[in-house]
């Protein structure tokens, strides 16, 4: 859609600069200020058509930098979680080894005391 009005708006430019310029010509004046008025006109869209550009560029530089900054941000909640996950499972991962290692002895104990 912004596409659209973005092509919209310079057809637009394009053809008042091509009307004023096809009045400026066609108007009764010397050719020395028909001239100075084109260069006029023409130094007049010049800037109209920059500040669009610079616009335009603002918004997309703008844009790129949330999304980079987004990104930057997904990218440490992720590995913040990541960290979270593992540490989580390394305690587990030790909870289950003691309480093995904890049922290992009461089993060596129960056959020591069967044995004598």
């Amino acid at each position: 859609m912004k596409s659209v009005n973005s092509k919209l708006a310079l057809g637009l430019l394009g053809g008042l600069a091509a009307g004023a310029l096809l009045g400026v010509l066609f108007a009764p004046d010397k050719g020395s200020n028909t001239r100075k008025k084109i260069a006029d006109k023409g130094k007049d869209y010049a800037d109209d058509l920059k500040n669009k550009y610079d616009t335009i560029l603002g918004s997309v530089t703008r844009k790129y930098e949330n999304l980079f900054q987004e990104g930057e941000d997904l990218l440490a909640d992720g590995k913040s979680r990541y960290e979270q996950i593992k540490a989580e499972g390394k305690s587990k991962f030790n909870d289950l080894k003691d309480e093995a290692k904890s049922k290992l002895d009461e089993a060596k104990n129960e056959v020591s005391a069967y044995k004598a």
